[in-house]
Formats: C-alpha cells, sequence, structure tokens
C-alpha cells in the first residue's frame, strides 16, 4: 500500500507538487492574524482624472475647431476675391477694398469705402504668400 498523504490544515501553505513550505516566498500575509487583503477604492481617483482628460480634449476640440472656422473664412474671402473682377495686377503689402456692385457681382478697388457708394464687403491686404488676408473686421451673419 501506497504511503497515505496527510492534508496539511488550511493555515498552512504547502505547495503538494513541489512538496514545499512556501509560506516566507508569497508576496502577501498567510497567516491567520495577518491584516485582511483589501482593494482600494480608486472609483473616485477615475472620476476626477476622467473629468480632467474630458476637459483637455473639449478644450483641444474647441481650439482645432476656431482654427479650422479660421481657416475656412480665409479660404472662403480668398476664393471671393480671385473670382472677383478687376484690372490691375495686386502689389504685396497693399490694401485693396471688396465691393458689390449693382448685380451683386464681387469688384476689387483701390478706393476706400468712405469714397465709395457700392457694398463694402471687406478691405484686404495681399501677402508674399498671395493670400488675402483681412484688414477689417468682418461682420458676422
Amino acid at each position: 500500500m501506497e504511503k497515505e498523504k496527510t492534508k496539511k490544515p488550511d493555515q498552512v501553505v504547502f505547495n503538494e507538487e513541489t512538496n514545499s513550505y512556501e509560506a516566507g516566498i508569497k508576496p502577501y500575509a498567510t497567516n491567520v492574524g495577518a491584516p485582511a487583503i483589501a482593494m482600494e477604492d480608486v472609483t473616485t481617483w477615475k472620476n476626477a482624472n476622467v473629468k480632467k482628460v474630458n476637459h483637455h480634449f473639449k478644450t483641444q476640440f474647441e481650439a482645432i475647431k476656431a482654427s479650422y472656422q479660421e481657416m475656412m473664412d480665409q479660404f472662403e474671402y480668398n476664393n471671393l476675391i480671385y473670382r472677383a473682377k478687376f484690372s490691375f495686377e495686386p502689389v504685396v503689402g497693399e490694401q485693396y477694398h471688396l465691393y458689390a456692385n449693382k448685380g451683386e457681382e464681387p469688384f476689387l478697388s483701390i478706393i476706400a469705402p468712405s469714397e465709395c457708394n457700392f457694398k463694402h464687403l471687406g478691405s484686404f491686404k495681399l501677402t508674399t504668400d498671395k493670400l488675402w488676408e483681412r484688414t477689417d473686421s468682418p461682420v458676422r451673419k
């Protein structure tokens, strides 16, 4: 008959595969009097940080959205100016004024809005990149 294996008590940390006591090598306390292992509640930490992260992304999104809107506005008035009628070659750095004639067709002029009776659409300067930069405040619709 084989020698009967005796079951060790629950409080004894014994590995039957290696046939050795392992209480001393465990990363946690193993005796009955050891403090209970309790998981920390990280819900408050998570909630506070989720709020911060969401604020960060919302702020970034708003900045990108504003930058996009500014770029689209610049694209629209550059497109409008390049489609407008004018019979001169604009000089970089000089100010020009965009008007709409009676037929609502845009045209570019060097005449200031105070000296003209046409509908003023905006004042612009040509940059070295050949982009039109608005020099007056746009009227929002």
